[in-house]
């Protein structure tokens, strides 16, 4: 299965890995999923209201969207890639349960929604990161812009709005399940948030030492 589609990875875009293609197939369905959410939020001066709500149409088919690609095509090529990451899985099985329990038992619609809106609008940056790499843009300023991007709207989605999304929702009369999933999810955001700081310290030391060393040229040099 994963030789099929490394394989037609490879005819659509020859000169790219697996990964590459992966990514681009994901930063779609994140731009997508941020526009449905978008277009499904009642109100803005309180997208997670009303709480514990019927989910509307739109909002239905914003889950729908999601779930689908997350259980029929992300999850698979997460399981089946080379490189097998424990804490993204958990992810993906948290948020495919927590989306699934929702359409299932025609709840929480609103704080769904939002937080599909909230997770996903940091992922066009974290794959574009990526794909900068394979690029040639690996060490660049135009790389650390994204990684800086990224982790801006990651803090501020999951450690700012995510804890209140979550409170609201395990306060709400939301079913058990859903309850379970919202703070399984925070926990996954908070245990990633960690990962990001190390990252953007690593990336800013390691650029003001470049700096310092080319500095220190130019006086030699002079």
């Amino acid at each position: 299965m994963t030789h099929r589609k490394r394989k037609a990875s490879r005819k659509l875009l020859p000169n790219r890995s697996f990964e590459f293609c992966n990514r681009l197939v994901s930063s779609i369905h994140a731009i997508l999923a941020v526009t449905l959410a978008s277009l499904s939020v009642e109100d803005w001066r309180c997208p997670a209201c009303p709480l514990a709500s019927k989910p509307s149409s739109s909002q239905m088919r914003t889950l729908a969207v999601s779930v689908s690609y997350l259980m029929i095509y992300d999850l698979i090529c997460c399981l089946f890639d080379q490189r097998f990451n424990l804490d993204n899985t958990i992810h993906h099985l948290v948020s495919i349960v927590g989306l699934g329990a929702g359409l299932a038992y025609q709840k929480c619609g609103s704080e769904l929604v939002t937080a599909l809106w909230m997770t996903e609008m940091s992922s066009p940056f974290l794959h574009l990161r990526e794909l900068l790499k394979e690029l040639g843009y690996r060490d660049t300023a135009l790389n650390l812009a994204a990684d800086m991007s990224f982790a801006i709207i990651f803090s501020f989605a999951r450690m700012v709005a995510g804890p209140y999304l979550t409170y609201v929702t395990i306060k709400a009369n939301n079913p058990l399940v859903i309850k379970v999933m919202a703070l399984g999810l925070q926990l996954v955001s908070a245990f990633w948030f960690f990962k990001i700081v190390r990252m953007i310290k690593y990336k800013v030391a390691s650029k003001t030492k470049t700096k310092s060393k080319e500095s220190y040229h130019f006086v030699e040099s002079g």
